[in-house]
């Protein structure tokens, strides 16, 4: 049984791996000189493997997808991953956060060790190596989404599949830098300061965490989380002390200042950072449970850590199958999902991938 997999990101590994145990003979194309280079990058500055927070929590985190994402997930749960990646040498720790790290904190040996299991069993790598298009050879297509082109997610495959009549979904920034039109002593003084144990609403959903500014923008955990709701209302609401209820920070406001500089004022009185208090000024606000921030577009879709869009889930059967190409499998972030950063990424994409290759390796049998 000869198969292609396309693309050499976590995706296209596991559905490789997955069809390599059944007894397939695999190759892997890709495009670039060298696999996984979005993954190596997304393990620069710590591997997210997945989350260790319970799966029902865990599945809330893919939204809308979470019907489509939850029977796969629940197949190739953030235990599985563990237990997977341990089998490779490779240890696991769960961080302050809950995120699931690799013991090296690193992409590059756990890729080292995967690659080195792949070989072992067979599966050939084709790299500098074009896909062609659909065809009748069984395949499993993992190319990703569109951010970070030059590592090899370019979203090119959109050409291929939208004239065969396949839906594909626009690609959406996720987990991406929001801009905003920061006054120029702002940008220049601030730009690279976080703000930390904050509140942020946008469209009515509450997320906790931390921002970091930018000069041209904010980001951050709390600030990835909403990419959702950010897509829909460009204004998001701080809450730059979400422990203190409304009642305690009137009063407190209500305090006579004298001759006491406002920022001296709000410092000591709500221990405030100099970057918190200047973003409260920059927003023309006085209140630190609600400084109002309106953003200016969208993110950057070149440099969003993931996409939302690709193709629509009617397009493909359960075992992740093309209905007009049945032959042809999709996984990844070629499919329209969305999640967060912490490890909710990597989990579904490897847990997709997976069950393509089991799908793949269905068709073939049957």
């Amino acid at each position: 049984m000869k198969v292609t997999i396309v693309g050499s990101g976590p995706a296209g590994l596991a559905a490789a791996e997955v069809l390599a145990e059944g007894g397939a003979k695999v190759t892997i194309i890709d495009h670039h000189a060298s696999p996984a280079r979005k993954f190596l990058l997304a393990g620069r500055g710590g591997l997210n493997l997945t989350h260790s927070e319970p799966l029902e929590k865990l599945l809330t985190r893919y939204g809308a997808a979470r019907p489509r994402l939850e029977p796969m997930i629940r197949a190739f749960p953030p235990e599985a991953l563990r237990d997977w990646c341990h089998s490779l040498g490779i240890e696991t720790f769960v961080g302050s956060s809950g995120r699931v790290f690799p013991a090296p904190m690193k992409a590059s040996p756990v890729l080292r060790a995967w690659l080195r299991r792949l070989e072992g069993r067979g599966v050939e790598m084709q790299l500098n190596q074009k896909w062609w298009g659909l065809d009748d050879i069984p395949t499993v297509l993992a190319l990703g989404g569109a951010s970070w082109p030059e590592l090899g997610s370019t979203g090119a495959w959109r050409d291929v599949l939208l004239p065969a009549g396949v839906e594909v979904l626009p690609f959406r920034a996720s987990n991406v830098r929001q801009p905003v039109k920061w006054s120029a002593g702002f940008a220049e003084k601030f730009a690279g300061h976080p703000i930390k144990n904050v509140s942020v609403t946008c469209n009515g959903v509450v997320v906790r965490g931390e921002l970091m500014l930018a000069h041209d923008g904010i980001e951050g955990g709390a600030i990835y989380a909403l990419s959702g709701p950010m897509r829909q209302s460009r204004q998001i609401e701080i809450d730059l002390k979400p422990d203190l209820s409304s009642a305690v920070v009137g009063a407190r406001l209500a305090r006579p200042r004298g001759k006491e500089s406002r920022s001296n004022f709000y410092r000591k009185t709500f221990n405030l950072s100099p970057p918190a208090i200047a973003l409260m000024r920059e927003a023309s606000g006085d209140n630190p449970k609600r400084v109002t921030l309106q953003l200016d577009g969208e993110g950057n879709l070149r440099r969003a850590i993931s996409t939302a869009g690709g193709v629509a889930w009617h397009e493909v059967d359960e075992d992740l199958s093309l209905h007009k190409f049945p032959r042809t499998f999709v996984a990844g972030e070629m499919l329209d999902w969305d999640a967060p950063t912490g490890g909710y990424l990597i989990q579904a994409a490897i847990a997709t991938g997976r069950w393509a290759g089991q799908g793949l390796l269905k068709a073939l049998r049957g």
